[in-house]
């Protein structure tokens, strides 16, 4: 079971492009059955400078654990924090301690407004091309065409498996900016040995490496956070993410 915390308060912007929340603002946490009744759950929260503290502090008092504190973009205004957690135990108490301590933030923590199919599609690029081009089939979701790209082993965190959707998919974001244009971020979860194949891959392509970091502590295989940003020709953008993705052990 996986919820959606999207900073729809925060208005957050990168050379001049705001960002939809679905882009690189949506906080998350999933919940996964584990032996005895147990359940394990991870997620990421979207936090300003000034709410890291005290949900730190609330999620250490509830002994939700952090496996990560630190940037997912560069030069965004205002600074957004990303603090992803990982707590194993009954699951209706992890909720409970999650959202008292997101209580403690101006994270939107009612059902969101309805949304028009004209605001809730990716518009003005070619979402089929693109697909394509990436061989991985997409999704719109609050104005973001979005992509997730499984790998090709299992991962484990403290030897229970961990599906693709808590986090270890590779994440490619769309956000149209006009004229066929699209600002993309996202995350490669990768090997080590991926790790400068993806860099150089992206980077000779005009896409920028925004960071490079773990989310977990005791995952296996080891991976790696490759994050990344760019506004420029979606389908050209959407070619040198194909190249990156060939350097890696991922579905397609």
């Amino acid at each position: 079971m996986k919820f959606s915390f999207p900073r729809s308060d925060l208005s957050v912007s990168v050379g001049g492009v705001t960002l939809k929340p679905a882009l690189a603002l949506g906080g998350w946490v999933a919940f996964k059955e584990v032996p005895a009744g147990q359940a394990m759950a991870m997620g990421d929260l979207v936090l300003a400078e000034d709410e890291v503290s005290s949900v730190m502090r609330a999620l250490q008092a509830s002994a939700i654990e952090q496996t990560a504190v630190h940037n997912h973009l560069l030069n965004e205004t205002p600074h957004v924090v990303y603090m992803h957690i990982l707590a194993h135990g009954d699951a209706v108490q992890i909720a409970r301690s999650i959202h008292e301590a997101l209580a403690l933030t101006k994270t939107p923590l009612n059902p969101p407004s309805a949304v028009s199919p004209a605001t809730a599609v990716a518009t003005d690029i070619d979402t089929l091309a693109i697909s394509r081009t990436l061989g991985v089939p997409g999704k719109s979701n609050g104005g973001v065409y979005q992509v997730s790209v499984p790998r090709s082993e299992k991962i484990r965190e403290n030897g229970m498996e961990v599906p693709p959707s808590m986090g270890v998919a590779t994440a490619i974001n769309f956000q149209p900016t006009g004229g066929g244009k699209a600002a993309i971020t996202g995350d490669f979860v990768l090997r080590a040995n991926e790790v400068n194949p993806v860099i150089r891959a992206l980077r000779g392509n005009g896409i920028e490496v925004t960071a490079l970091h773990s989310h977990m502590l005791n995952e296996e295989p080891r991976l790696y956070f490759t994050h990344f940003w760019a506004n420029d020709d979606a389908l050209k953008l959407a070619r040198a993410l194909r190249g990156a993705l060939d350097n890696t052990a991922s579905k397609k």
